[in-house]
C-alpha cells in the first residue's frame, strides 16, 4: 500500500527540504548574495543578472582558465549551484568546490582538454523545484506527488523550464560571447545531490545538446529517509529515456557518511540498470568513496575524478 501523504510529508521535513545541509539546501542568501568570489587560477566573470523567459533572473559565474586566450575554442562544463563552486569565503556554509584549484593543475599537465565552467546560481528556496526531474512526478503515487507539491516543490515543478533556460538561452549566450566548442561531445553537465539529479535528467532530456554528465552524491531518495517510491520512479524513467551508452560519458559517485549513507540501495539499483543497458567503463564509472560525506569539501577532494572522466584531453 502506498504511504499516506502525512507520512510522506514527515519524510520530506518541514524545513524547506534540508535547511543547513550542504548540497541539498538552498544557499541561505539565495540569489541576493553579492560577495564576489575570488579564484587562484584563471579569472572569474560574473553575469550579475541573466534574464530568462523560463526561470527567474539570476547571476551566472563563468570561470576562464589560464588556457583561455579568447581565440582557442574551449569545451564547456555547466555546473549547477554556481554560488558554491569557487570561493569558500563567499558561500553560506564556508565551503566550496574550489573548481579552479582542482582543474588548473590538471589543465597544465595536459590531462584535461581546455574547458571553461559556467555556473548558474541556484534559485534559493526554489532549488528543489528546479532540480527535481519533472517527468518523475507522473511515475510517483498520489501521496508522494501531493506531498512534494506542498512541501518541496512549493507549487509547480520547474526542472523542464530550468533545462530550457540552459539549452535555449544560457548556452547560446555563452557560445556567442566566448570561444567555445559548442558540439554536444564538448558540452557537459555536473552537480551534486539535487544537482546530480538535474545533470542526469538534462543528459536524458537533451542528448542532442549534452554529451556527458557528472552526478555526485545523487539525491535518489528525494527526502531524508530511504524509500522505494522516488528511486523506483527514477528507474522507470531511466529504463525508457537513457541515451545509448556509446553516445555519452557518465560519472556517478557517492560517499558513505551523512546523507550519502542513505543512497547505497538506490545507487546500487541504478548501477545494475546501467549494466543491464550496456553502460560500462571507460564511458561509465560509478564509485563509492569510503568515509566521504554530503558536503562541498568532500566533493572538492574527489573532483579530479569526474573532471578527468568528462573532460579528458
Amino acid at each position: 500500500m502506498p504511504r499516506s501523504r502525512r507520512t510522506v510529508l514527515q519524510q520530506l521535513s518541514s524545513t524547506a527540504l534540508g535547511a543547513g545541509l550542504p548540497g541539498l539546501s538552498a544557499a541561505k542568501d539565495g540569489a541576493t548574495q553579492s560577495a564576489s568570489p575570488q579564484v587562484r587560477f584563471g579569472r572569474l566573470e560574473r553575469w550579475p543578472a541573466f534574464r530568462s523567459r523560463h526561470v527567474d533572473t539570476r547571476p551566472v559565474e563563468v570561470w576562464l582558465p589560464p588556457t583561455y586566450d579568447g581565440r582557442t575554442p574551449h569545451a564547456v562544463l555547466y555546473m549547477h549551484d554556481g554560488q558554491m563552486l569557487f570561493d569558500a569565503a563567499t558561500t553560506w556554509n564556508r565551503q566550496a568546490w574550489a573548481v579552479d584549484q582542482v582543474a588548473a593543475p590538471l589543465l597544465a599537465q595536459g590531462v584535461l582538454r581546455p574547458f571553461i565552467v559556467v555556473g548558474p546560481w541556484n534559485n534559493g528556496a526554489l532549488r528543489f523545484a528546479e532540480y527535481f526531474p519533472q517527468a518523475w512526478l507522473a511515475l510517483l503515487d498520489d501521496a508522494w506527488r501531493q506531498a512534494l507539491a506542498e512541501r518541496a516543490l512549493q507549487g509547480a515543478p520547474r526542472s523542464d523550464a530550468y533545462l530550457r533556460f540552459l539549452v535555449e538561452e544560457l548556452k547560446p549566450a555563452v557560445d556567442a560571447r566566448y570561444a567555445t566548442r559548442p558540439a554536444r561531445e564538448h558540452t557537459a553537465l555536473m552537480g551534486s545531490s539535487m544537482g546530480g539529479l538535474i545533470s542526469l535528467y538534462g543528459l536524458c532530456e537533451h542528448p542532442q545538446v549534452f554529451g556527458a554528465a557528472g552526478c555526485l552524491s545523487t539525491h535518489w531518495i528525494g527526502s531524508f529517509e530511504r524509500n522505494r517510491a522516488v528511486p523506483d520512479a527514477a528507474l522507470r524513467y531511466l529504463r525508457s529515456r537513457l541515451p545509448p551508452p556509446d553516445s555519452v560519458r557518465l560519472w556517478m559517485d557517492r560517499g558513505t557518511r551523512e546523507l550519502d549513507a542513505l543512497y547505497d540501495e538506490a545507487q546500487s539499483q541504478v548501477d545494475a540498470l546501467m549494466a543491464e543497458r550496456g553502460f560500462a567503463p571507460p564511458r561509465f564509472r560509478s564509485l563509492v568513496h569510503e568515509g566521504s560525506g554530503h558536503n562541498e569539501s568532500d566533493w572538492q577532494r574527489h573532483l579530479a575524478g569526474p573532471l578527468t572522466h568528462l573532460m579528458a584531453a
